[in-house]
C-alpha cells in the first residue's frame, strides 16, 4: 500500500505532491498522566491512529487530491496541576504556538497550502486559534483545525454508556478509542471514582454532554483522585470502533469542503 506520511518521501517526490496541490493533515497530540489504565501517549496515538484512517479514507474519495500526513506533534501543554502525577510533559503554550507555526510555516514556504491540523488535546484549544490567525498573517495561507472528538460528539452522545460527567480526561471516549486500535489499556485499574459531579446550564458535565458556555477549568471545579475526569470502567472497544467511523467519515466530509474552498491565490 502506497504510504501517506509526507517523512517517507523524498524531496522530488514531495515536489510532486506540491505540484498537485496535496493536502497535508498535522496530527496533534501531547504526552500528560491519563490515569492509572492508559498510556501517557494517548492523545497522540490517537491523533496518530486517527490520522492515518482519515488519510487512507480521505485518498478513496473522487476528485480529491492527494493527501500527506506528517509526523505526529506529541509535545504540547498541560496545567501545571497535572504534574501530581508522573508522564505529563508539559511545554510552554507560545513554545508550542511557535514551534506549530514555525512547522506550517516551512510547509507553506515549500509550496503547501491546504494544510490541516488534527488537534486532540483540549489544552490546545486557544493556541490552536491563534495558530490559524498567525499562520494567515505571516503567510497568506488559511489552514483549518479539526478536532476528532468535537467531529464525534452526536454518534458519541448516542452510544455512551457513562452518565453525564463521564467523558472528560482518560474516560470512556478515550479509552475506548485506545481499545480499538490495539493501544496499551489495563481495564482492571479503570474506574469510576472520578466522575465529574459538577454540571450547570453554564457547563455541561462533561464536553459530550452539551455547550459549554463559559471558559472555566474542569481542574478547579473538582480535584481528582486518580488523574482521571470521567468514566473509564465503562470504555468499551466497540465503542471505539463506532467512534472512530463517525471521526473518519466527518473529517473526510471536512476535508473534501476544505479543499473545494482551499484554492491556490
Amino acid at each position: 500500500m502506497m504510504s501517506f506520511m509526507f517523512a517517507d518521501k523524498s524531496w522530488l517526490e514531495l515536489k510532486e505532491y506540491i505540484e498537485r496541490e496535496s493536502l497535508v493533515l498535522l496530527p496533534l497530540g501531547t504526552v500528560e498522566e491519563h490515569g492509572p489504565h492508559m498510556a501517557v501517549g494517548a492523545d497522540a496515538m490517537i491523533a496518530e491512529d486517527t490520522a492515518r484512517d482519515i488519510a487512507q479514507a480521505f485518498s478513496r474519495e473522487k476528485d480529491v487530491p492527494p493527501i500527506l500526513v506528517m509526523p505526529t506533534f506529541w509535545s504540547g501543554y498541560s496545567m501545571e496541576i497535572m504534574r501530581a502525577w508522573p508522564g505529563t510533559i508539559s511545554v510552554r503554550p507560545e513554545i508550542v504556538l511557535a514551534a506549530l507555526t514555525d512547522i506550517i510555516g516551512s510547509l507553506a514556504k515549500m509550496g503547501f497550502f491546504r494544510i490541516v491540523v488534527s488537534n486532540n488535546h483540549g489544552h490546545h484549544d486557544g493556541i490552536c486559534r491563534q495558530l490559524v490567525r498567525d499562520v494567515a498573517d505571516k503567510f497568506n495561507v488559511w489552514i483549518a483545525v479539526l478536532e476528532p472528538a468535537a467531529l464525534g460528539v452526536n454518534e458519541f452522545s448516542a452510544i455512551r454508556k457513562s452518565a453525564p460527567g463521564g467523558a472528560i480526561h482518560g474516560c470512556e471516549y478515550e479509552t475506548s478509542l485506545l481499545m480499538h486500535y490495539g493501544r496499551p489499556v489495563d481495564m482492571s485499574k479503570a474506574t469510576n471514582e472520578d466522575l465529574m459531579r459538577y454540571s450547570s446550564k453554564f457547563v455541561p458535565g462533561d464536553g459530550f454532554a452539551g455547550s459549554k458556555k463559559v471558559i472555566w477549568s474542569t481542574w478547579g471545579l473538582q480535584a481528582s483522585k486518580t488523574g482521571v475526569y470521567g468514566d473509564p470502567s465503562v470504555a468499551r472497544k466497540e465503542t471505539g470502533e463506532k467512534m472512530a467511523k463517525a471521526i473518519i467519515a466527518n473529517s473526510v466530509e471536512f476535508l473534501k469542503e476544505f479543499c473545494r474552498q482551499t484554492v491556490k491565490k
